[in-house]
């Protein structure tokens, strides 16, 4: 039961972040409604960070199950 308890709580907290970090700012120097306010800020195009971030969570989230599953797994194994 403890373990059900603790996967839920870990799923539940993959998704919500997951919905937390695919929300899109607007671009620098615009507002909501799309009206210019002013110039970029910097000499580039802007960088999608989002998606990256998404990538290295779901990649921590990945290297941690094996952490776990390798320890339960060695766990066993001994007498």
């Amino acid at each position: 039961m403890k373990k059900a308890l603790q996967y839920s709580f870990l799923t539940a907290f993959l998704i919500l972040s997951t919905f937390l970090s695919l929300k899109a700012q607007p671009h620098a120097g615009h507002q909501s409604a799309g009206n210019v306010s002013g110039g970029r800020i910097g000499a580039g195009a802007g960088a999608p960070v989002g998606s990256g971030t998404l990538l290295l969570t779901g990649l921590a989230a990945l290297y941690g199950f094996k952490k776990v599953y390798h320890i339960n797994k060695s766990l066993e194994a001994q007498p």
